[in-house]
């Protein structure tokens, strides 16, 4: 199921992504720095989507409480809320 998640605080302004069978098929953020969040992408691709929360929550960016990859894991623990 593809959704989309609004961010808030960071220069990605929406995060697309994609999780079947408990694992993150795809993550494609909107903005931001394109090679970091490149690179969160390709990372987190295939992973179990408890691991991917649990690795990525809490990484802050600069002075802000927060950054791209900690908003895919506030994303994926919404999904997990709801579906």
């Amino acid at each position: 199921m593809k959704l989309t998640y609004r961010t808030s605080e960071t220069c990605a302004r929406a995060i697309h992504f994609d999780v079947q069978g408990g694992k993150v098929i795809s993550a494609e953020f909107e903005g931001g720095c394109a090679g970091n969040t490149c690179a969160v992408s390709r990372l987190v691709a295939g992973r179990d989507i408890d691991e991917v929360i649990e690795t990525l929550q809490g990484i802050t960016c600069g002075t802000k409480d927060t950054s791209c990859p900690d908003q895919l894991a506030k994303a994926l623990r919404e999904y997990k809320l709801n579906f």
